[in-house]
């Protein structure tokens, strides 16, 4: 009994170990098993980090060996290696045709305007830029449709930058040259200008045509109704006097006092006639400013011939708002500044106009902007004056 006792216990110890074993070889295994997909991840990982390693060593020579970082798109560090290739190495030693078409001057022009705004951009300029870059810049924004990446890549600065540069540019450009660019014709410029008018267009004591255009811009918060035109639109409007060679005589303000001098009037058919500017209908008729007559019963071709003449007159006027969008493209679209910068961006356009028209920088019929001008509801008081219609009148009688 005691024998048969002492087997089973056998028996039973032998069947214990026998288990404990099993689950001792089944456990090696499991943790061999994890242990190998483990290093067949790390190996995977590690091959595929040498293949990164060597596509980069081939774009990027000497950066094989460290670990690519994700960098920002916008980042102008990015950018800026790749974009000063356009303006140090292609724009500085363009011919003329490319500095006209990219800058609507010459080389010469555009450092003789360089030298003008110098001394008021290296006096206000807080990016360290030289002032033939900063000039440039704002005049490729003021002439192309480019928006501000775009011009930031191309000479390789950030948006805000080119935004600040335009800002400054236009400032200095209306603080130093639109008193000596923008003036009203006296002496023996405002002679030639009477002479050519009555010469070229047959219209006697004109010394330019006046009318307004709209700039777009972008709806204000406050007060946007007011800003809303016919077209649907926002838009600020530029009222200019022009005169025969397409020089902006007079911008964004009212007659000038000045030029009722009495030494300049004419006698026409028994009336005093001082000099005149020419409106379309939507300007009253004044003894200074003349307008059409309107076409009603009697309407007869002594007025028709009138009217003709004067149209003719005037025309200087709207060729005068085509050449400026053409040569600055900038007005024909909705500029997004802000809108008390506006204003000044436009009269730096019309310095600028003029600037080239003083530099003898032909106008490229390829510029020309399409007609988008429309009527102008000037907010005069004033209607038709007594003398206005005597002189027009006289001038009616005149042309007959």
């Amino acid at each position: 009994m005691v024998i048969l006792q002492v087997e089973r216990v056998a028996m039973l110890l032998a069947t214990i170990m026998a288990t404990m074993m099993q689950c001792y070889v089944d456990g090696f295994t499991v943790q061999s098993n994890f242990d190998f997909a483990v290093n067949m991840r790390r190996r995977r990982r590690a091959r595929r980090q040498r293949v990164l390693a060597a596509a980069l060593a081939a774009v990027r020579p000497g950066h094989g060996e460290r670990r690519l970082r994700r960098q920002p798109v916008d980042d102008p560090r990015q950018m800026r290696p790749r974009s000063l290739v356009w303006w140090e190495e292609t724009a500085l030693h363009a011919d003329a045709r490319f500095w006209k078409e990219n800058f609507r001057m010459t080389r010469q022009s555009f450092q003789l305007l360089c030298n003008t705004l110098s001394p008021s951009l290296q006096r206000e300029s807080s990016n360290g830029l030289a002032v033939e870059k900063v000039v440039a810049i704002a005049l490729y924004r003021l002439s192309t449709p480019c928006d501000l990446r775009t011009i930031g890549n191309l000479f390789g600065v950030g948006r805000s930058t080119v935004c600040e540069i335009v800002q400054e540019v236009c400032k200095a450009v209306v603080s130093l040259m639109l008193e000596q660019y923008i003036v009203w014709p006296a002496d023996d410029r405002l002679r030639q200008t009477i002479d050519c008018f009555e010469g070229k267009y047959g219209f006697p004591q004109c010394a330019g045509a006046v009318d307004g255009t709209h700039i777009p811009i972008i709806a204000p918060k406050n007060n946007p109704a007011d800003y809303h035109n016919r077209k649907g639109q926002h838009s600020i409007i530029l009222q200019a006097v022009v005169d025969d060679k397409l020089r902006f005589t007079d911008i964004n303000v009212g007659w000038p006092g000045r030029v009722h001098d009495a030494r300049w009037n004419r006698e026409i058919n028994g009336v005093l006639m001082p000099i005149v500017i020419l409106g379309d209908p939507a300007y009253p008729l004044l003894p200074w400013l003349m307008k059409g007559f309107s076409e009603g019963v009697n309407f007869d071709d002594p007025k028709r011939n009138f009217n003709y003449r004067l149209s003719r007159a005037r025309m200087v006027v709207e060729r005068g708002f085509g050449q400026l969008k053409g040569r600055w493209r900038i007005l024909m679209r909705r500029n997004d500044s802000a809108l008390l910068k506006v204003p000044q961006m436009v009269s730096a356009c019309c310095v600028l106009h003029n600037f080239c028209l003083e530099q003898n920088e032909g106008y490229d019929d390829r510029w020309d902007a399409p007609d988008n001008n429309q009527p102008i509801n000037v907010p005069l008081n004033d209607q038709d004056v007594g003398s206005g219609v005597d002189i027009r009148n006289a001038l009616l009688r005149y042309f007959s």
